[in-house]
């Protein structure tokens, strides 16, 4: 284990200031897995710095104004404004909730500000390579049956993500139970496929509709989901949609090698499973729905994240253009100066 991963060393007080904040994190404000993971990391890597700087046991009197400022100078430089920007966010957290047990005065981290930064525009596929990246995830005649039943896992998986625009941890979260026919719709008098997102991100709950691909998906992958119990005990996690090949339910890092897998075969460059959402709802936005629908589908709690699509769509749009023989001012020119040359 190196430096930056073995647990700080504090005073017993201390270490049990922080375990009530993670579980007031977890069981009172019941934020995502995902947060209080990364809200413990940089609140003790925060408390590493101090304990270094100070070589020894450190207690609430030593989290002060000057050591955050230093802790945040020193990740000057060494990565992004906006990673640094997270930290100071879980540094502000955790410091109020000391002031509010009245274990210290002042919540010293809102005195600094966040550096400025830009959030990263979304990547996202192309519906070409959406549609070509799941088309490479079919099993063959030649696969014996559990083979044949991780494939179909994937590709169910892979469908849901992309058609219904789940974030992986949502996926991965999902009982069988939470997939359901409902009524059919008026358009098509088809039943529609709906996903029941339970406890998304901010804890909120919606339901959402997923597309055709993803139920035809997801019914052959159920028919042989048996197949994916545990090799000895024959065991299975009863509720959870998304199995492992040992029974349990599917984690959040098997997804990442199940879209590798799906990218290499598909000849498309290495991507994060959350693209696949990324893609649901720039096309989405690119077909002609509105943002304020894309917001509730997506679970964004605010319109401002959402609204972020429209920058991917339109520089997506404006790439397109510069195939246009005028897009570029070059061209232009180049064109005046051969009529000038020619008179």
């Amino acid at each position: 284990m190196s430096a930056d991963e073995r647990s700080p060393e504090l005073s017993a007080p201390l270490a049990s200031h922080l375990a009530a904040y993670l579980t007031e994190l977890r069981d009172v404000r019941r934020v995502s897995p995902e947060t209080v993971r990364a809200y413990r990391c940089n609140v003790e890597e925060f408390l590493r710095f101090v304990g270094q700087r100070k070589q020894r046991l450190i207690d609430l009197p030593d989290l002060d104004l000057w050591a955050v400022r230093g802790f945040l100078a020193q990740r000057h430089g060494e990565e992004k404004p906006l990673t640094t920007s997270r930290k100071l966010s879980a540094l502000r957290s955790f410091f109020e909730f000391l002031r509010r047990k009245k274990l210290i005065e002042e919540n010293v981290a809102k005195l600094l500000q966040r550096r400025k930064a830009e959030l990263p525009l979304p990547t996202f596929f192309t519906p070409e390579q959406a549609t070509a990246l799941l088309e490479q995830v079919k099993p063959t005649d030649e696969d014996e049956p559990h083979a044949q039943a991780v494939t179909l896992r994937d590709r169910a998986l892979l469908e849901l993500i992309y058609g219904a625009g789940l974030r992986v941890s949502e996926a991965v979260s999902l009982d069988v139970g939470h997939i359901s026919d409902e009524d059919p719709s008026l358009a098509s008098g088809e039943p529609i496929l709906l996903v029941r997102v339970l406890h998304g991100k901010g804890r909120k709950d919606r339901l959402v509709p997923a597309g055709t691909k993803a139920k035809e998906a997801l019914t052959q992958y159920l028919q042989v989901r048996h197949l994916l119990a545990h090799p000895a005990t024959e065991e299975i996690e009863p509720h959870a949609l998304f199995l492992s090949v040992r029974g349990k339910r599917l984690g959040v890092r098997e997804v990442r090698r199940i879209l590798d897998r799906a990218t290499q075969h598909s000849g498309l460059s290495a991507s994060h499973p959350h693209a696949l959402r990324h893609s649901y709802a720039t096309h989405l936005l690119g077909s002609g729905a509105d943002l304020r629908s894309i917001q509730e589908l997506l679970g964004h709690q605010n319109l401002s994240t959402t609204a972020r699509y429209a920058h991917v769509d339109l520089q997506y749009l404006w790439d397109q253009y510069q195939h246009h023989p005028h897009a570029q001012a070059s061209s232009s020119s180049e064109r005046t100066g051969r009529k000038d040359s020619s008179r």
